[in-house]
């Protein structure tokens, strides 16, 4: 076990935080002691791409809610469930079922920046305690609206309502938009199946394989600098370097999609070392990562 990210394949069942206790456990057998963290919580009945991050990387995790994800959503169409899932209680029903071509055109509708009420039964803290604690305990939860962004929205089957694949930004409820989405046009759905397809530059692999990502391939969404061993020096105490000109990221965001901030990747000895940005005039390392990813 190494520090970095790993892609691994979710299947339906175990918890995202499980998978997490699972690499923890991997890291302890091999006599490390390294924390463990994930980027994007897939629920216990989706599958698909969980990233998981191992040592100085899970420093980096603010930096994945910026990027796109995609999916690939089943929709059961006619009724509507507390949790807005097929595990839910059937709170409505609607005999009222939508052509595909209703359904394309209300999926366009949701495209861009919106108001999304997340599920009761999410990760959405109340008070420090997530929604789904609350909700499992009979407790009321009250949530309120969070703007999210969704960039694709489309039927994959054209002559099926079931399928919709999407590409959206992080804290985007599948769940609430399909709830959302029928209700939109006078019917009720909710979720039936969710499988991940990627998280910015990376899809899932294959079930049961671990891809590793270290050194310039992590962050490629973001432009780099190769660092000299006195300016590698300089910023891990602290101090400013000279600006220069840095080289173009690898990966490119989706035509249209919301930007990200910029942040330079500070590389050394094909190392991720450290995370930049201008300080009057200068570059500064905002988080170094000793010992390098």
């Amino acid at each position: 076990m190494k520090s970095g990210l790993y892609l691994i394949h979710k299947p339906v069942g175990p918890s995202s935080a499980s998978l997490v206790r699972d690499f923890q456990m991997k890291i302890k057998d091999a006599g490390l002691n390294l924390p463990v963290g994930h980027a994007g919580t897939l629920d216990p009945f989706a599958s698909g791409l969980l990233i998981i991050m191992v040592g100085q990387a899970t420093r980096l995790m603010e930096l994945f809610h910026p990027l796109p994800k995609g999916y690939n959503a089943t929709i059961s169409w006619g009724s509507e469930t507390d949790t807005s899932d097929h595990h839910g209680v059937i709170v409505r029903n609607s005999n009222f079922i939508p052509s595909c071509e209703q359904v394309q055109k209300g999926l366009d509708s949701f495209l861009g920046w919106t108001n999304q009420v997340p599920p009761a039964t999410s990760a959405k803290k109340i008070k420090g305690v997530s929604a789904y604690k609350l909700a499992h305990r009979g407790e009321q939860v009250d949530l309120q609206p969070s703007v999210v962004y969704l960039h694709e929205a489309k039927l994959s089957d054209l002559n099926s309502l079931k399928y919709v694949s999407l590409t959206c930004k992080g804290g985007f409820y599948v769940r609430s938009f399909v709830r959302d989405l029928a209700q939109g046009l006078g019917s009720a759905a909710h979720l039936q199946e969710l499988h991940r397809t990627f998280i910015g530059p990376w899809k899932c692999p294959s079930k049961g394989v671990e891809v590793h990502i270290e050194g310039p391939q992590l962050l490629p969404w973001y432009p780099h600098i190769d660092l000299k061993e006195d300016e590698f020096t300089a910023l891990s105490f602290g101090q400013k370097i000279a600006s220069r000109t840095y080289i173009e990221p690898e990966f490119f965001l989706p035509d249209g999609f919301s930007p990200v901030p910029l942040v330079i990747r500070g590389i050394f000895q094909n190392r991720l070392v450290a995370l930049l940005r201008y300080e009057e005039g200068k570059l500064k390392a905002f988080a170094n990562l000793r010992g390098g990813l």
